[in-house]
Order: structure tokens, then sequence, then C-alpha cells
């Protein structure tokens, strides 16, 4: 996947002026605590828009070229690069809203063809159960922009949505090599593989009652995180792997974080249940 990536002041030509993608370029320097608070948040638009958009950082503190040029005068400054030239930026540590803002309008200056809002509008079809408008628009902005990883999933999730899980399977299963390891793909992986197991889940209430009788009982404690997300408990479901992570991490090849980390998979990175699940995951490790 792809990440923020340090660059230095000679380096600035090949990565940033001959990138035929949009480059955003974060000057900061280590001792700035905005910067610092940045960070993430582009890290993330790295790996969300790999394909279209690239970004890069310099440390100012030991590369003053390329900011004394651009007279940077505070820091975290961004400057967005369109064919080898700054056509927008700002200063200082935007929220996470309004930086995704940013990117879009720079996106669509630098002429994406409008596909990013295309990607929005099908997302939001598939959200409100237009499945087949959805299908059809992935489908057309894939065939506008073969290296979509977002629309190849969304084609992908949505053959889930119509409860045909052995075609999501084999379009998961043939992804462009390109595509195969894209965090879109991956996803859908993990939502196919859940909705497997939603299909195979056992009944909650009598997994419940046999985890309440043996609190100690590893498989039904298991089983009953299976049945709990078959019926869109999500949160409960990763109550109880947490649960069972804490008791045995080791416990059927560790079975229980394995489980945690499709679900997380499965859904956006940003979700409060994955985040709260990988911070209480993460403190289990390191404890």
């Amino acid at each position: 996947m792809s990440k923020c990536k340090e660059i230095t002041d000679s380096q600035f030509e090949s990565e940033v002026v001959q990138s035929d993608k949009l480059v955003l370029v974060d000057f900061w320097a280590p001792w700035c605590g905005p910067c610092r608070a940045i960070a993430p948040i582009l890290n993330d638009l790295a790996k969300e828009r790999e394909e279209t958009v690239k970004v890069v950082k310099i440390n100012v503190d030991e590369n003053q070229q390329i900011a004394a040029q651009l007279r940077i005068q505070s820091i975290p400054t961004v400057y967005a690069f369109w064919q080898g030239k700054p056509m927008d930026g700002f200063q200082g540590a935007l929220p996470a809203s309004e930086l995704k803002k940013f990117v879009e309008k720079v996106a669509a200056a630098a002429g994406d063809g409008g596909l990013a809002e295309a990607l929005e509008a099908a997302e939001g079809m598939l959200a409100e159960g237009a499945v087949a408008d959805a299908m059809e628009t992935f489908a057309a902005i894939f065939g506008e922009d073969p290296a979509s990883a977002a629309a190849y999933g969304g084609i992908i999730r949505c053959q889930l949505a119509l409860g045909d899980l052995d075609q999501a399977q084999a379009l998961a299963e043939d992804a462009p090599a390109a595509l195969a390891g894209a965090k879109e793909i991956e996803a859908a992986r993990a939502q196919i593989e859940l909705a497997r197991q939603a299909a195979n889940a056992g009944p909650e209430a009598e997994l419940q009652a046999a985890v309440d009788a043996d609190p100690a009982n590893n498989q039904a404690r298991f089983d009953l995180a299976l049945a709990l997300h078959a019926a869109g408990k999500v949160d409960a479901a990763v109550d109880e792997l947490l649960e069972l992570f804490r008791r045995d991490r080791e416990w059927n090849d560790g079975a229980a974080r394995a489980q945690l980390f499709t679900i997380f998979e499965a859904l956006k990175p940003q979700d409060p249940i994955v985040l709260k699940g990988r911070r209480r995951l993460s403190s289990m490790i390191f404890a």
C-alpha cells in the first residue's frame, strides 16, 4: 500500500515535477506539533487515492532549497502540484474533512473527468439499496479508468449485495494484477469471507447460553461472535473476539485475532468500530 514518501530537494524533479499524477507535497519538520497531527491524515489519503494522487514529504530542516523557492514561511504547508506546477496549497493542520475537500477540489481541477464524484454517487446508490444502478455506475467508472480499485471493489460489493457470493469471489480472484493488493479489493475479499461465515453461523441465543454457562468455552464464544456478526451486531462480535483474545490469544492458531482483522479489513479504516477495536487489541498485545 502506498504511504507518504520522504524525499529530498534533489529528488523533487523526478518525484514531483515529472510525476504523471497529482502530487501533494507536505513541507514539515520533526519538531512541529501540527505537522505530526496532519501526518496520519496524509498517510490515509495516500492509501485511499493511490491510483491518482501521490503524497510526498519534505523535511525543511534538512532540505531548504525548494521551501525557499516556494517561500514557505510556516509549517505544515501542503502544496498540490499538477504537471510539474503548483496549483493550490494551504498552511496549518486542517481536519480530515477539510483536507479531503481540498484534495477533491484539486483533483477535479487536475481533470479526473468527474470520476471522484461518480464514485461518490455510486457509493450512495449502493448504500441506499439501488444495487443495479450502483453496479452500472461502478462498471462505467472502471471502463473509463481501469486503474480504479475503488470502482472494481464496488462491482464486487454489488455482487455481494445481490447475494451472489460465487460471482463476487470470482471477481476478487480475477482482479487485475495491478489492483489485487489494493485496500478496496482486500476489503471486498474480507466481506466475502464474512458473508460465507454468515451463511453457516449458528443460532445466536443457543451460543450465548453456552458462553454464559461456561465462559471458558472458547469455541462457543468464537461461534457466538460469528453469529453476532451475521446478525449485523458488529460491535458485539468484536467485543466477544477481544474477550476471547484476552483469555487465550493463541487459541486455535490465533483465530480470534485473525477474525478481528477480517472484520476490520471489511470496514472503512476510520469506522469507529475499527478505531476502538484496534486500540483495545493493541493495548492487550503490548500490555
